[in-house]
This record gives C-alpha cells, structure tokens and sequence, in this order.
C-alpha cells in the first residue's frame, strides 16, 4: 500500500477540483444576478457581464471535470 492510496490523494485533489469549479459557478452566478438587480452600483469598480460569464462557463467544465474523476473510481 502506498502513502497515495493510504492518505486518499486521489478522492481529494478530485474533491478539490470539484470544489473549485462549483465555487467559479456559484459565485460568478451569484455576482451576474446581483448585476441583473442592480446591487452594484454602490462599487466603485466597472462590471464585467462577459467576464463572469466565461468563468461560470470554465467553473461548469471544472465541475464536470471533477465530478467525473469521482464517478470513474
């Protein structure tokens, strides 16, 4: 048995790209429907409605990606 099986490296850094990824989507979601209500206008900086959407975009390809590594162990 090696240090890798014992410790489960391989479920964690596949949990962790799963976390990662659904983090890029909930939160450039959560930032497009403030956008969309209006809440930001109190910020200083300029919004990027393209922006958010590429990395809802990357983040759901992340979480796809880390949900399959776990579905395929």
């Amino acid at each position: 048995m090696t240090i890798t099986e014992l410790l489960g490296l391989d479920d964690l850094l596949a949990q962790m790209i799963l976390a990662v990824g659904a983090a890029m989507v909930i939160g450039n979601g959560f930032a497009l429907i403030q956008h969309a209500r209006g809440r930001d206008k109190e910020r200083a900086a300029e919004f990027r409605t393209a922006r958010a959407w590429w990395f809802v975009a990357v983040g759901l390809l992340i979480t796809l990606w880390g949900v399959a590594s776990l579905l395929t162990r």
